[in-house]
């Protein structure tokens, strides 16, 4: 999975491919195929677990916040994190959706899966719907924005904004 992500961040899904996969993880063919039936399956693996990594960060990243605001405004503050850590690599989910063919629902249902946590991760804090999906659509366009432009701007500009919109 290290050399997927890598690869997957680096080249893209589309262009890299199986056999490199296998070389770069020093495994054999029949391994990785004994795990993993087809590069779909592996991609859905590698979002699975991006999924459950990126979710356990950002609960960390927020648990030391006492009050809602704290946390919202702080899960702003992990998408700084991670642009620093990952060096504005964006969203891996969004970044594959990119690639893949609009019928390939196997693939398409994971990132949509993620999307709707994400979703959801606000709701909770947030009951008013309107207000909590606002902040999730900043949320979004901040991590697309920071990614295409290599700068955190838009993140803080989006932070005032949600310290406006939240009471």
């Amino acid at each position: 999975m290290d050399v997927t992500m890598v690869l997957f961040a680096g080249q893209g899904y589309n262009s890299t491919g199986i056999n490199q996969i296998i070389s770069e993880a020093n495994v054999a063919k029949a391994s990785f195929y004994q795990h993993f039936k087809s590069k779909e399956d592996l991609c859905v693996a590698f979002l699975n677990e991006r999924h459950v990594y990126w979710f356990n960060g950002l609960n960390n990243f927020i648990s030391g916040k006492k009050d809602i605001k704290s946390k919202i405004l702080s899960s702003f503050d992990y998408l700084i994190y991670m642009n620093a850590k990952e060096n504005f690599r964006g969203c891996s989910f969004l970044n594959i959706l990119s690639e893949i063919p609009a019928d390939n629902l196997k693939i398409l249902n994971v990132i949509q899966d993620h999307k709707k946590d994400l979703r959801h991760f606000f709701s909770d804090f947030i009951s008013q719907e309107g207000l909590s999906d606002h902040i999730y659509m900043l949320f979004e366009s901040s991590i697309i924005e920071s990614q295409m432009f290599k700068s955190n701007e838009l993140i803080e500009k989006s932070k005032v904004i949600v310290d406006r919109l939240i009471n």
